[in-house]
């Protein structure tokens, strides 16, 4: 079914984006967003991949003096906090920004204005947490900042400062990204599509935006107190004023465990797509993968103890937590199953490479899992904490369960967001070198761990015995950076001279794959009006709702339980107001770190902005006040 010309001119118009620099600069359109958002979160990777190949190079020998003391500290806590904060969370939920609109059948992200701004300030933040490096004013005190080493009598001068306000700036970009992830997967699903047909990778980023957002305030009230422990003098973890440094411990790391799930959760819903599609059979176990979703994100919440086994907490208490870092395996592993269940029954199964990276997230992750478990009993962990053990066996965890899915899934979904396939040798050459590399790096960190090598530790004797591994482990690194580089590659080659993909290169079966690769503005000329999970493997002719004006940016409203449609509305156009909103926020968030003041005087030109924002026009009220009534739409 298609428009008369006249008609896609019309409604081309009205969702494209005004065109030059100014246009970009206005852009609403939650493609152009999520593009923006995983090319900088890219980019900011490859930042923290560089810091962490110099930090090889300085354990490759012992005595080493290649990078002295000051700028090592700087470069570990950077490269934590780049990958933690500038990159994992914000490229995961950049994902979801790109594909949930369009998975569900709708023509734009809920909140587009919103989308744009949490963009500009998660950028903002970004740039400052570099500038800030570069002027050698790095944060010192590691990624998780703990009190009293953050603290104002032990990180003197504003380099916690900055770190604690990257919190604030990428918290906030975040919780942002839930909202409108979780509005437009409740209220924007096309006909039909009720909530046992929602698809898999859409329901695992609802369930992450819904972790952020109970998550998120605790590490940005936590990084409050310190930014005003060190600035006004209040003593929240201040033990000769009455605070108390466990204090921080318990606010970060409520927040801290389930951000690894955060991260972890919506690689799940990855491969939840790929796997089916190269099985060429609807994933085995959907209700099942679903709940695993909802019990994995449920028991983050309960794990973050398990941080702090070495504090000196009741014992009675901390045994729960052991129970409770054990009992989160059972969702995971029912999820495995699932998945292998849905390959051994599948039909001719497609070896392609992003199923090749799912494959190796199996392998790593059990691995990594398996020293979870471990790390769980707390006599073991008393032995094991702030040893290289750990180190290894978070990057297991991180980089097996979520880089891996996420490199299948940028193979994936390439075509659509380019019109162009990745090219599969330069694909398969790329996944044996990270597989190889990534074990070759962290997998000698386990004895490492074990034979007493300290996190953190800047240089070590040559009678320690550690020099052999190190050197292993910092050949693995470049293997790994290697791979990233031949994937860069890829990219660059097949943006100019990648095969044509066609709307649906993989024979997939959700309603991204529905429309043309790349997407038009609007991304679906019709609504789709969806019968099944696996709506593009349906017999029968298809059907759509038509009846939605070409001349606003009119968007149809379901109802959350069976997505029936409820109303329509339209979408304000583009404007400068989400970017200047952005940089008044960064001038007061930045102000702030050297005088409390700013946070008066700053949210003068913050509220200039949201009036701004949110002033309506004549046109777009009477546009909207005959929209918002129930429909009458008619399928066909």
């Amino acid at each position: 079914m298609s428009y008369p010309e006249e008609n896609q001119e019309a409604l081309w118009r009205t969702w494209s984006e005004r065109p030059g620099f100014l246009g970009w600069l206005m852009a609403v359109n939650h493609r152009a967003i999520a593009r923006r958002f995983i090319v900088t979160s890219l980019l900011f990777f490859v930042a923290a991949g560089i810091m962490a190949l110099l930090m090889r190079l300085q354990l490759a020998r012992p005595e080493n003096t290649l990078i002295g003391t000051d700028r090592y500290s700087q470069l570990f806590s950077m490269h934590g906090s780049v990958m933690m904060f500038l990159f994992a969370v914000p490229i995961m939920e950049a994902v979801g920004v790109y594909l949930v609109p369009l998975m569900v059948g709708a023509r734009n992200i809920a909140f587009p204005r919103l989308n744009a701004f949490s963009y500009w300030i998660y950028l903002f933040g970004g740039l400052m947490f570099f500038s800030a490096f570069l002027l050698n004013i790095g944060p010192e005190a590691g990624w998780f900042s703990y009190v009293p080493l953050a603290g104002p009598d032990y990180s003197p001068g504003k380099r916690t400062d900055f770190w604690a306000q990257l919190i604030t700036f990428t918290e906030l970009s975040a919780l942002v990204v839930s909202i409108e992830i979780i509005v437009t997967a409740l209220k924007m699903r096309a006909p039909g599509m009720s909530l046992d047909r929602i698809p898999l990778l859409v329901w695992a980023e609802v369930v992450t935006a819904f972790m952020v957002i109970f998550a998120m305030p605790a590490v940005m009230l936590s990084s409050t107190f310190l930014i005003t422990d060190r600035l006004v003098s209040t003593h929240f973890y201040n033990a000769a004023e009455g605070g108390d440094p466990l204090l921080w411990q318990h606010l970060f790391w409520f927040f801290g465990h389930p951000e690894v799930y955060i991260i972890f959760v919506p690689a799940l819903g990855m491969i939840s797509q790929i796997v089916p599609t190269f099985a060429r059979r609807p994933v085995f176990g959907y209700l099942g993968l679903v709940l695993a979703l909802v019990i994995t994100a449920f028991l983050a919440f309960g794990l973050w103890v398990h941080h702090m086994f070495a504090t000196g907490l009741p014992p009675l208490g901390m045994s729960f937590f052991t129970a409770a870092s054990i009992l989160i395996a059972i969702p995971t592993g029912l999820q495995i199953f699932c998945w292998i269940a849905t390959l051994a029954t599948g039909g001719q199964v497609r070896f392609a490479t992003p199923l090749l990276f799912v494959i190796g997230f199996f392998f790593t992750f059990i691995i990594g899992g398996l020293t979870g478990v471990w790390l769980g009993s707390t006599t073991l962990d008393s032995q094991l904490h702030d040893t290289y053990f750990v180190v290894a066996h978070l990057h297991y965890v991180l980089i097996g369960g979520a880089i891996m899915p996420l490199f299948g899934a940028f193979y994936f979904w390439f075509p659509k967001v380019t019109g162009r396939m990745l090219s599969e040798t330069l694909g398969k050459w790329n996944f044996w070198l990270f597989f190889i590399g990534f074990h070759v790096t962290f997998f000698p960190m386990h004895a490492l761990g074990l034979d007493g090598m300290t996190r953190r530790i800047y240089t070590y004797g040559a009678d320690r015995g550690w020099q052999e591994l190190n050197v292993v482990a910092t050949i693995g690194a470049f293997v790994l950076a290697i791979s990233v580089l031949m994937f860069i590659i890829n990219v660059i080659v097949s943006l100019r001279r990648g095969t044509v993909a066609g709307d649906n290169p993989w024979g997939a079966s959700t309603l991204e794959w529905a429309t043309s690769s790349p997407p038009p503005p609007y991304n679906f000329q019709f609504i789709p009006i969806v019968g099944s999970r696996d709506p593009l493997w349906e017999k029968g002719e298809r059907r759509y709702v038509v009846g939605l004006p070409n001349e606003v940016r009119s968007v149809l409203i379901t109802a959350i339980h069976d997505a029936e449609p409820d109303h329509t509305t339209s979408f304000p156009s583009p404007t400068l107001w989400p970017l200047l909103s952005a940089l008044a926020t960064t001038g007061l968030f930045i102000g702030s770190i050297f005088t409390p003041w700013a946070v008066i005087w700053g949210a003068v030109p913050v509220a200039v902005g949201l009036i701004g924002w949110f002033w309506p026009s004549r046109q777009e009220t009477e546009v909207n006040c005959a929209l918002e009534q129930k429909p009458e739409l008619p399928a066909q």
